[in-house]
């Protein structure tokens, strides 16, 4: 009997069935030099590094009046669909999730600052999820990525990098809030801290040494050693009831079309642009900086854009109508792509874990922000890899993209950073006389990017 492919399971767990051979024709194992081992891993590890958001995102919109357990269940299920959609459409290694910003600004601005209730903030959600699925269809997201220099798209992935290691710096208690230079050095005698800073330890030993999955057995290596010294609690239960969906379920939808008075108001309006703006370049940055971590970047252009693109829009539809906040593809799927993971079957892998998460919660409370910080120090560094690719020797180049990656960290935002580029790169440009050298879109999002700061920020 002659030997199977190495693309199939059988290189892993012995023989395989047709349905299985099919899996990985499908994913394309073999053009993307991956396996099944590979890919689970990489799932699990991408929501192990994700999994922090099904205690977040409802810690938050609770603050807002949304009532929390529900908000478990909205989290996880937008999740799996996200997930599934970035395997299936996109056959990305890509996780989507409530994005984390974008639901503080869902709670703080615009129910608690502006007073609009939850509902109504939900309906926005569904409005701007549709017209982004529109903007989408008509290939206008595709094209203004494309229209993107190759050395902006390089600084977003590597200023989503810095902002990635400063998150794990902040959630790791290494650096800590200080009134008079913004950041200082954290307590690392604390027990959370050198659990964080034990993590990082552990895993840079590992990548060291070359040991395979050195992020994924780091974090497994940082929980255990957290619980055994009871700086992690112990769970003290393994399977909880799912909630009920019902409060939340389908209320954007409602609202929409019962009460369209409170729904398209100017106040709306600048919600739902917000909504989009953002959306827009957090996913365009997670994308292009998770894509050139992957392999998956083709002469300046992502594979399969317009899929992933229609991915994302299609996520941020079915969240709001789940009763959750706009979703958008997850930085930390790096994680799962640095252990192996090159295809959309990682992303099934990890919407499974995300459906299980509903019966199993308890045990995600080992997986702390002191367990996934050290994982996340780790990913900002290696994603810093391609920071010399960028022609720094030209001053109309360097300077937006300096500004890009900085501004991602210093203002805590993603879409901040990109825009404040956006702004200063044709303006560099016209000044230095290559005018001419933009595409004509460039002009276009140097207005919507300044009216952004004008009326949105």
């Amino acid at each position: 009997m002659s030997a199977l492919p190495e693309n199939t399971l059988a290189t892993e767990a012995g023989p395989i069935g047709k349905n299985r051979g099919f899996i990985a024709r499908y994913f394309d194992f073999a053009a993307e030099g991956t396996n099944y081992r590979r890919e689970i891993l990489g799932g699990v590890t991408t929501f192990l590094a994700m999994a922090y958001i099904l205690f977040v995102n409802p810690a938050i919109l609770a603050d807002a009046g949304m009532p929390k357990e529900p908000l478990f269940v909205a989290t996880a299920l937008s999740a799996v669909m996200g997930c599934l959609f970035m395997a299936f459409i996109a056959r990305y290694p890509v996780g989507q999730a409530p994005s984390m910003g974008v639901n503080a600004y869902f709670a703080y601005t615009v129910v608690l600052g502006m007073g609009e209730t939850w509902q109504v903030a939900l309906a926005a959600s569904l409005i701007a999820g549709i017209l982004f699925v529109i903007l989408t269809a008509f290939k206008v997201r595709e094209k203004i990525l494309d229209a993107i220099p190759r050395d902006l798209k390089l600084a977003m992935a590597c200023g989503i990098g810095l902002f990635i290691a400063f998150v794990g710096l902040q959630a790791g208690g290494i650096v800590v809030l200080n009134k008079s230079t913004l950041v200082t050095l954290g307590n690392l005698g604390k027990p959370t801290t050198l659990l964080s800073i034990f993590g990082l330890f552990l895993i840079v030993l590992l990548e060291l040494r070359r040991v395979w999955g050195a992020i994924f057995f780091g974090m497994m290596g940082t929980a255990f050693v957290g619980v055994l010294t009871g700086v992690i609690p112990v769970p003290t239960t393994l399977v909880s009831t799912i909630p009920s969906l019902g409060p939340l379920f389908g209320v954007a939808v409602t609202h929409i079309f019962d009460f369209p008075a409170q729904v398209f108001t100017t106040n709306m309006l600048v919600v739902v642009l917000t909504f989009l703006f953002v959306s827009f370049f957090d996913t365009a940055g997670t994308l292009i900086g998770v894509a050139e971590r992957a392999g998956l970047m083709e002469n300046n252009r992502l594979k399969r854009e317009g899929r992933a693109l229609f991915s994302d829009s299609l996520s941020i539809v079915t969240g709001a109508i789940v009763g959750t906040s706009p979703t958008n593809a997850y930085i930390e799927s790096t994680t799962g792509i640095d252990v192996g993971a090159r295809t959309g079957f990682s992303a099934f892998v990890t919407a499974a874990f995300f459906l299980l998460a509903l019966f199993f919660s308890p045990l995600l409370t080992v997986i702390t922000a002191n367990v996934t910080a050290p994982a996340m120090i780790m990913i900002g560094t290696l994603m810093l890899g391609s920071l010399g690719e960028i022609n720094w020797k030209r001053i109309e180049i360097a300077l937006p993209a300096f500004v890009m990656m900085v501004m991602m960290a210093f203002t805590y935002n993603i879409a901040n950073g990109i825009a404040l580029g956006l702004v200063i790169y044709p303006v560099t440009m016209v000044i230095k006389g290559r005018a001419r050298e933009l595409p004509p879109i460039m002009y276009g999002m140097f207005l919507i990017c300044v009216l952004y700061f004008a009326f949105l920020t």
